[in-house]
Formats: C-alpha cells, sequence, structure tokens
C-alpha cells in the first residue's frame, strides 16, 4: 500500500485521515494542498477513479469566492490553478481513491491487503 492523503494541515477531515492511517501503522505521504498543488497526472488518476465532478468542493467558500458557482467552468483547469477547491481529503492509493472522510472504503482497503 502506498497512500497519498492530499488535504491541508488545517483540514480536521485530513487530520482525521492521518489519525486513522497512523493508528493501524500504515505509511502514507500527506500532501499539503496550501503548499504544493496536485499535478496533472494525480489529477487525472484520481478523476478516473471517482470522477471529476466529485472531486471539487461546491460548497466550500472558495468556489463560491471565485464565482464558480455562477458560470460554467472546466473543473481540471481550476483545480490545477487553484487545489483549495478540491474536497478534501482525497486519499489515493494506486488507481483508488476516495473523496471525503470515508473510513468505510479506507477499511476496505486494508482488508484487501491483507486477505
Amino acid at each position: 500500500m502506498h497512500l497519498q492523503i492530499f488535504g491541508t494541515r488545517k483540514c480536521q477531515d485530513t487530520k482525521k485521515a492521518e489519525r486513522f492511517f497512523r493508528e493501524r501503522g500504515i505509511a502514507y505521504q500527506l500532501i499539503d494542498l496550501a503548499e504544493k498543488g496536485i499535478s496533472a497526472g494525480e489529477l487525472r488518476s484520481v478523476a478516473a477513479a471517482v470522477g471529476m465532478g466529485a472531486l471539487v468542493d461546491t460548497g466550500g467558500r472558495r468556489f463560491k469566492d471565485k464565482g464558480l458557482a455562477y458560470q460554467d467552468y472546466d473543473a481540471e483547469t481550476e483545480i490545477l490553478a487553484d487545489p483549495l477547491i478540491l474536497v478534501t481529503p482525497i486519499v489515493r492509493d494506486g488507481r483508488r481513491a476516495a473523496v471525503g472522510y470515508d473510513p468505510a472504503a479506507w477499511t476496505a482497503w486494508i482488508g484487501e491487503k491483507k486477505g
């Protein structure tokens, strides 16, 4: 398992995701979106697993401040320009990904690795 957690250090759900994996002794790499964005390749990989539309935090302040709720936009372009509009955390394990705090999905992944 080579886990990546995309989120921010200030995000409570990202902190909960880190705690989830740390408590189970599973190594992960945290990519702080406030410091370093998601690469185009990583974004496409995650979008292939969950869909590009599921990645944008349409209820978030940043999304609203940018005025995206009132216009058509290309999600990939907007995310690459401003990764802080993503729903966090995004947990990625190879070609699998889960968006938001999703311990049920993560537990299933761990079970698959053990079985």
